[in-house]
């Protein structure tokens, strides 16, 4: 199991609607918060392996409408 953090930019005035959203149609997702700082919303996530996060967590999470950017960042345990 992998778990990861994903660090969102969003457009202005978007982020609970962005957040709602993300914990609405990604079945992954442990939490998601806005937050104050360089990015908008951390958002962590949970997946099977490397290969889903990155062909289907992370861009499931750009198809979401006022989302402008992702940083990602897989936990080393």
């Amino acid at each position: 199991m992998i778990k990861a953090y994903v660090l969102l930019t969003l457009e202005v005035d978007k982020a609970e609607k962005v957040i709602k959203e993300i914990k609405k149609k990604i079945k992954n997702v442990i939490e998601a918060e806005e937050v104050t700082g360089p990015y908008d919303a951390i958002v962590s996530v949970k997946a099977d392996n490397l290969r889903r996060l990155a062909k289907e967590i992370i861009p499931s999470i750009y198809k979401i409408d006022g989302v402008i950017d992702t940083t990602t960042a897989i936990v080393i345990e």
